[in-house]
């Protein structure tokens, strides 16, 4: 004790972390761009990690369809086509962050219930059956697009936002990524021999080869998933023309071969996609009743993705306004959708969002470059479809990587949360616990049975129920978002450990100088759209 008892100085204890706005240690922010031959490398990266998602979905659906190798290639063609024009939308006149906007997984359950619908049963034929479905699916996407652009556009989705605290954002933005775990390590286990090999080099070209070889040039963190999946497709087509699944289980086959997406010798070589490609689109109030619930859950998954977003873009927190602008400008995605057809509604990306964080380049241009390699693949359709043909467990063991990196962008929210309050450990513990435990009851009863708890004669009833108690992030984020908007939030210190009063200065567009820089519209459209 110095100078006879007195207490120690403070300077010697052990100071906490302080919290930050914005994330450090990002080496292009939304506004500084990389120089072009790194944006165009990056961009292209961003175009191969999303066509894991493009690539799934049709694979899952247009076989139930009815459709064969040549429809799944021109519906995979359709998505990268809407997706990069989508993009274009959203990161120019929507929140304006370098968010891709692809197709969602969320949708997929109400599509499946539209093909089961015992009113396409009469089509002998295949593709005829194929095609009345998909227009069945663009009629009620076109109408559930229109709940998020009300939303949005209206300001009402603002008015919800407010509400959000750090501590209702944790479980949200943490299960839209934590809760995609069922795309992880199961997709990496359906071929263990390629997707073990892709995510162990991935995590050592990313995390540890920077520390061995420092060059100062970022090269392999920035680029190990071009490096990784490179590597490892190589490896792959080696095993499948050396004729190591030549006896192989059909499963087996399908996940392991280079040569077996069907997609390469389907796709025409150009091909534009266009408006009512399948026909005019039929409506069904009740199939549009259950899209809309499934466009709401995508909704909030959204919100947290831009926040995730948002974060590894190293901006602010993005004020209401902003995020309701890109909510009505994600209706305008799924209305394109609808449109041209794409059997699935559009979100977030959440492995782009985690690509963000691998690479530490939060630039919009890269984004925007991305959606042009998008859009450009789609019209050539051969050379988009060698892409495509990527076996699934190397996507998987990307996803292993994404995924975690958003979750972890939500937990960092922490931060500004006092975790020693008990509220603050109630509210966190029993949102994510029932986030996770939900969904998995709905999940493992569909899984058993084949429908979903609640099972009425009204297919569109049972999907408004079972789609939103299936979500994650939906779960999590409900419950926080309630819980923490009513448990005694009168008292002026509960604002502190809600970590509200950090967040104050992004309740208005005007309140913060940097939401201008980093959100404001481009071509002085602010003049005529204020943001408030």
């Amino acid at each position: 004790m110095a100078g006879g008892g007195a207490p120690a100085p403070k300077a010697d204890e052990p100071q906490p972390h302080p919290p930050k706005d914005q994330l450090p240690n990002i080496s292009y922010c939304i506004t500084s761009p990389p120089p072009w031959p790194e944006a165009i490398l990056l961009g292209f990266q961003h175009y191969l990690v999303m066509l894991g998602t493009t690539v799934l979905i049709p694979t899952a659906l247009v076989p139930q369809m009815g459709g064969g190798y040549e429809e799944k290639a021109k519906v995979v063609q359709t998505i990268l086509f809407v997706a990069g024009i989508n993009t274009l939308l959203q990161t120019t006149f929507g929140t304006r962050l370098p968010a891709v906007i692809g197709a969602s997984y969320t949708f997929v359950p109400t599509t499946i219930s539209i093909i089961l619908s015992g009113r396409f049963s009469d089509t002998s034929n295949p593709i005829d059956r194929f095609e009345r479905i998909m227009r069945a699916t663009q009629g009620a996407l076109i109408v559930a697009s229109t709940l998020q652009m009300i939303l949005g556009f209206s300001g009402l989705w603002r008015n919800v936002v407010r509400f959000l605290s750090p501590i209702s954002a944790v479980p949200l933005v943490g299960l839209v990524g934590f809760g995609l775990y069922e795309f992880g390590f199961p997709g990496v286990a359906k071929c263990i021999e390629i997707g073990l090999p892709e995510l162990l080099i991935l995590v050592f070209v990313s995390q540890y080869l920077p520390h061995v070889i420092k060059s100062g040039k970022n090269v392999f963190d920035r680029f190990a998933v071009i490096f990784a999946v490179v590597i490892v497709w190589i490896y792959a087509h080696l095993l499948t023309v050396g004729g190591a699944y030549n006896g192989a289980a059909p499963t087996t086959q399908t996940s392991c071969r280079t040569d077996r997406a069907g997609i390469i010798g389907a796709a025409p070589w150009i091909r534009v996609p266009w408006p009512f490609q399948w026909g005019a689109p039929s409506f069904d109030a009740g199939e549009a009743f259950a899209m809309m619930m499934a466009s709401f859950v995508a909704l909030v998954e959204s919100t947290g993705g831009f926040i995730a977003v948002s974060r590894y873009a190293s901006a602010t927190m993005l004020p209401p306004s902003i995020l309701s602008r890109g909510i009505g400008w994600q209706g305008v995605a799924i209305l394109i959708s609808g449109l041209f057809g794409t059997g699935a509604g559009s979100s977030v990306s959440i492995e782009n969002a985690g690509l963000l964080a691998l690479t530490r380049v939060g630039s919009r241009r890269v984004v925007q470059i991305a959606a042009g390699f998008m859009i450009f693949f789609s019209i050539l359709g051969k050379f988009g479809a060698v892409f495509a043909s990527i076996p699934a467990p190397i996507i998987a063991a990307l996803y292993c990587l994404f995924f975690a990196y958003v979750g972890a962008g939500g937990l960092s929210f922490l931060q500004f949360c006092n975790l020693n309050s008990f509220r603050t450990k109630f509210i966190l513990g029993f949102s994510v616990f029932l986030g996770l435990s939900i969904p998995q009851y709905f999940n493992e009863y569909t899984a058993i049975k084949g429908y979903g708890p609640v099972h009425t004669g009204a297919r569109w009833f049972n999907d408004m129920v079972n789609v939103p108690f299936s979500s994650e992030p939906f779960v999590a984020g409900v419950v926080a978002f309630f819980l923490d908007n009513t448990l005694h939030k009168k008292d002026s210190s509960i604002r502190k450990d809600r970590g509200k009063h950090w967040w104050d200065k992004f309740r208005s567009f005007k309140g913060d100088t940097r939401s201008e820089e980093f959100y404001s519209l481009p071509f002085n459209l602010n003049k005529y759209f204020p943001s408030v």
